[in-house]
């Protein structure tokens, strides 16, 4: 009860200082334009630069059918650059296909047409009511309202145990590649903010940054799930130590991501209670979740992993594993993201048993 005090108590802190974060860029935005005496609302909030040929149909067609297009066009393009991963079993791979296959070429598409034929219905007065905003104040407000909620999202899932189940189909894979960077239970992605953030913002006028963002974030997320070590020359070669200090520390890396994925702690390299960052690692470091090593794990995943069922794992709790004791079977345990204290128990009496022989 202590602990769960504790962390309620470090949401609630945390918690008041996400609302100023959210709150910064937009009172920066408005302290400028006090300062220079811009009045952006005279103009428009266009694209700072043309798109070509069918690129530019697809963006003057945002709040009908271009962003569905865009959506499934980058999922198309991800799963034909990310699936380079030859360790797959059976089971392992067709989970990371079916987590990318249902979520970004049915979920997101689906949300993102019907969500825009939606919003005239909720907010009939609000179309384009901030397309005066400029493109780069856009771009930051929506980069930090974004992933600082999904820092949430993210974290919660795994500070609560009730939760954990939902986000244990990522952690699970035993590996590490741009295949699994998707691989999520249904439930967790019905309920991800981003896709839903984005169709509010394209009706609203902002759909051009609500895209660039989404597309930057993207590579970003991509590249720290990713199996080759980009980040490592940074580390290695001197003079792009300085690069790399401020790289680590703004945005997710292999090395930082990485350690969220460890199976262990106990190397001080893992950290699967922290290092929560999305797309910029800099909220772990503002509320004291993360660390840096410049170091990669050796081994990944969940050391009690039974490599439950897939559609298990995809679908739980509508379908349950039929492996005995796993936290997805019927019945099964609650431990959270660490390894339950009756397997820790059963492995120090093994190990107490193999001494004595």
């Amino acid at each position: 009860m202590k602990v769960e005090s504790a962390i309620a108590q470090r949401i609630s802190r945390d918690a008041l200082i996400s609302i100023l974060l959210y709150v910064a860029p937009i009172a920066l935005m408005f302290t400028t334009f006090y300062l220079t005496g811009y009045k952006p609302w005279q103009g428009s909030n266009e694209l700072p630069f043309k798109a070509p040929g069918f690129l530019e149909d697809v963006f003057r067609n945002l709040s009908s059918w271009g962003l569905a297009a865009i959506v499934l066009g980058v999922g198309v393009i991800e799963f034909a650059v990310g699936l380079y991963e030859n360790k797959w079993t059976k089971n392992e791979r067709t989970l990371d296909i079916v987590c990318f296959v249902v979520p970004k070429l049915v979920v997101k598409p689906f949300v993102a047409y019907f969500g825009l034929q939606l919003m005239p219905y909720l907010l009939p007065a609000a179309k384009n009511i901030f397309e005066w905003v400029p493109f780069w104040w856009a771009f930051l407000i929506i980069a930090v309202a974004d992933d600082l909620t999904q820092y949430w999202y993210h974290r919660i899932h795994h500070q609560l145990p009730w939760l954990w189940r939902f986000h244990r189909t990522h952690h699970s894979a035993p590996y590490m590649g741009m295949a699994m960077a998707g691989r999520q239970n249904i439930i967790y992605t019905i309920f991800f903010s981003q896709t839903y953030l984005t169709v509010a913002l394209t009706y609203l006028g902002l759909g051009y940054a609500a895209l660039f963002v989404k597309v930057v974030k993207s590579l970003i997320t991509t590249g720290a799930h990713s199996s080759i070590p980009w980040d490592k020359p940074f580390y290695e070669i001197k003079w792009l130590n300085p690069i790399g200090w401020v790289l680590e520390r703004l945005i997710s890396t292999p090395a930082t991501h990485y350690a969220h994925h460890a199976d262990t702690a106990d190397d001080g390299i893992g950290n699967y209670k922290g290092n929560f960052g999305n797309m910029f690692f800099v909220w772990d470091l503002i509320f004291g979740t993360g660390i840096i090593t410049r170091k990669y794990p050796t081994s990944f995943g969940i050391k009690h992993y039974q490599e439950e069922e897939w559609y298990a794992q995809f679908l739980w709790p509508v379908f349950k594993s039929k492996k005995e004791g796993s936290e997805l079977a019927a019945n099964g345990p609650m431990v959270g993201d660490a390894v339950p204290e009756t397997e820790t128990v059963t492995l120090k009496q093994e190990t107490a048993n193999v001494a004595v022989a």
